[in-house]
């Protein structure tokens, strides 16, 4: 991948194409302006001529005026501001993220899970505390409800089965006391905090 950076730098495919490559690992977006078709031609070919090769499933050409694409984890494009109806540019966790998340929640709260209470909630806050600082760019409030919600409902029925309640455990197991009492953290965006050294 630093092979391509560097060729693409040194042969100035920036400035030719108006692009910018933003890039991580062996994953890359090139973000271009009315020139997407010529910029993937000549990464196809650079890449080849570097031997590697360009991923055709994952590989695509949007518009991201018109369209949304994921990219580490978020979903880029045009999101709904709910109040005004107006559209705008931004990014928010992906689907996928989501649903990923979602799925560790419920390996943590198997059923089958014996170990203590204060293990079991301080694993699931590592979980929610590492998922949180990474998405915390962008529009989350959606994302963050949908987790809030499944963590909530994923805890409760864990309890209930855990206690053998007769029930489906809402009056013992309010959110309050999830999220209280019972130490589970809420999902919330952490904000990035710039130390600055004199």
């Amino acid at each position: 991948m630093n092979r391509f950076l560097k060729y693409w730098r040194i042969k100035g495919c920036n400035e030719i194409f108006r692009v910018r490559i933003v890039s991580y690992a062996d994953d890359f977006v090139i973000l271009s302006r009315g020139r997407a078709k010529d910029s993937l031609q000549l990464t196809g070919v650079v890449m080849e001529r570097l031997g590697l090769k360009l991923n055709q499933d994952k590989t695509v050409v949007v518009d991201a005026r018109n369209e949304s694409f994921d990219f580490l984890g978020y979903t880029f494009g045009q999101i709904w501001f709910r109040k005004t109806g107006k559209q705008y540019m931004g990014a928010s966790p992906s689907k996928k993220s989501v649903n990923r998340l979602k799925q560790k929640v419920r390996n943590i709260l198997r059923p089958c899970e014996k170990g203590s209470w204060p293990d079991v909630r301080d694993r699931l806050n590592d979980l929610l505390q590492g998922w949180s600082a990474y998405f915390c760019y962008g529009t989350t409030q959606i994302a963050y409800r949908a987790v809030e919600r499944h963590v909530y409902n994923r805890v409760r029925r864990f309890l209930v089965d855990r206690h053998k309640v007769h029930s489906r455990g809402i009056r013992r197991f309010p959110s309050e006391r999830v999220f209280g009492e019972l130490g589970i953290l809420l999902p919330r965006p952490m904000k990035r905090v710039v130390r600055c050294v004199f």
